[in-house]
C-alpha cells in the first residue's frame, strides 16, 4: 500500500525490550507540532511491529502497534527505528528482512540511539556516517567497518539517513526534522512547550569520557596508564613515561600509539580532562587548585584544552554538571 496523503507519514518501529524514551520523544516532537499546524500538515503517526500483540519495553511498558510489517504502507516520509536492549543485544529476523525494502521506499530512514544497530543488522548503514550513543560507538564501528562513525554529534544527517545519538538526541534529531519540514520558528515553539534546547553546546563529548578505564593486567603500557591516572598532578614527558616503561622512548612511543591508539602525550591531556571533570562535577574548588590538581599547570591552560577536546569551558562544564 503506497502512502497518498498532503501529511508527511512517521513510522516508529518497535519490538521487544525498546527503550520507551526513544519512542516518546520523537513522537511528542511531532505530536506537539501537530497542535501548532493546520490539519492539513499534520503529521500521521504510526507504530509498526513484527507481530500483533503486546511489546514489553525495557522498563516494563507495554505498547500495542498500530500495525504488523505486512500492513505497513511503503513510501512513508520518515522511518524511524528506537533503540534499547532488544536493539543491540539480540537478532530481529523479521525485521531485518522487512527493513531494507521499507528503508528503500522511504523518503528518508533513520535510527534513534542504539536503533541503529537495527539498521546494520539489515545492511543499511554501509557507506553511511552516522552517530550513536557515546558508550557504544566504539562497537558499531567494530560491527560495522563499511560504515563511518561519528562520535561528538547529537544526530547526523547523511543523504537520506538520519541518525541521533543517546535517548534524548532523538527529541534533538526530531526537532530538526521539524524545523526542515515546517521552519525554525515552529520547531523553537515546540522545544519551549518540551523545555529543551534547540541546540545543545558540545555535541555528545560532554557526557563521554574521554578515556576507557585502565585495563590494570600488568603488561609495560598499561603499567604506564595506571602511574598516569593514579599521579595525574605529576608532570610528564615522553622520556618520563618511557622510564617507567623501563624502555627507549622511542621504543616506548611506538609500542603506547600502537595499543592504546593515542600517543602518550595525548593520552597524558585526556586523562587530565577526564579527572578535571569529575572534579568539577563533585566540588566547588576554584579552577586554579582544579588545574594544579590535575597537573594543568594553570588554570588559562585548562581553559584551552577544555574548550578544544570538550567543546566547554570549565565553567559552563560546572553550570551543566556538576551538583547543587
Amino acid at each position: 500500500m503506497q502512502v497518498a496523503s498532503a501529511q508527511k507519514t512517521v513510522v516508529m518501529v518497535l519490538f521487544n525490550d525498546v527503550l520507551m524514551l526513544d519512542v516518546t520523544g520523537p513522537m511528542d516532537v511531532f505530536s506537539i507540532s501537530n497542535r501548532l499546524l493546520p490539519r492539513e500538515k499534520h503529521y500521521q503517526l504510526l507504530t509498526v511491529a513484527d507481530c500483533q500483540g503486546l511489546i514489553r519495553s525495557s522498563c516494563g511498558l507495554k505498547v500495542h502497534a498500530d500495525m504488523t510489517l505486512e500492513n505497513c504502507p511503503a513510501g512513508v516520509d520518515l522511518l524511524l527505528v528506537p533503540g534499547g536492549p532488544g536493539a543491540y543485544g539480540v537478532t530481529h529476523p523479521a525485521l531485518s528482512a522487512w527493513l531494507p525494502e521499507a528503508a528503500r521506499s522511504a523518503k528518508r530512514f533513520g535510527a534513534i540511539c542504539t536503533g541503529v544497530f537495527l539498521l546494520g543488522e539489515a545492511g543499511l548503514i554501509d557507506g553511511y556516517r552516522c552517530t550513536t550513543h557515546w558508550n557504544y560507538v566504539d562497537r558499531l564501528a567494530q560491527r560495522h567497518p563499511e560504515t563511518r562513525v561519528e562520535t561528538e554529534q547529537i544526530y547526523v544527517v547523511d543523504r537520506n539517513l538520519i541518525t541521533s545519538g543517546g535517548i534524548t538526541a532523538g527529541i534533538d534529531m526530531a526537532l530538526a526534522v521539524v524545523a526542515e519540514d515546517h521552519g525554525k520558528e515552529l520547531a523553537l515553539e515546540v522545544a519551549k512547550v518540551l523545555l529543551v534546547v534547540m541546540k545543545r553546546q558540545g555535541g555528545q563529548t560532554p557526557y563521554s569520557p574521554l578515556l576507557a578505564a585502565v585495563q590494570r593486567d600488568g603488561t609495560v603500557i598499561a603499567r604506564v596508564q595506571a602511574y598516569v591516572v593514579d599521579h595525574i598532578e605529576e608532570p610528564y614527558t615522553i622520556q618520563r613515561m618511557a622510564e617507567i616503561a623501563a624502555m627507549s622512548p622511542r621504543n616506548f612511543a611506538r609500542a603506547f600509539q600502537r595499543e592504546v591508539n593515542l600517543t602518550p602525550m595525548q593520552y597524558v591531556q585526556n586523562a587530565r580532562i577526564d579527572h578535571a571533570r569529575k572534579l568539577l562535577e563533585g566540588c566547588e574548588l576554584p579552577l586554579k587548585v582544579v588545574a594544579a590538581r590535575c597537573g594543568f599547570g594553570s588554570a588559562r591552560h585548562m581553559r584551552k584544552l577544555f574548550s578544544e577536546r570538550i567543546g566547554l569551558s570549565p565553567n559552563q562544564y560546572r553550570r551543566q554538571f556538576g551538583g547543587e
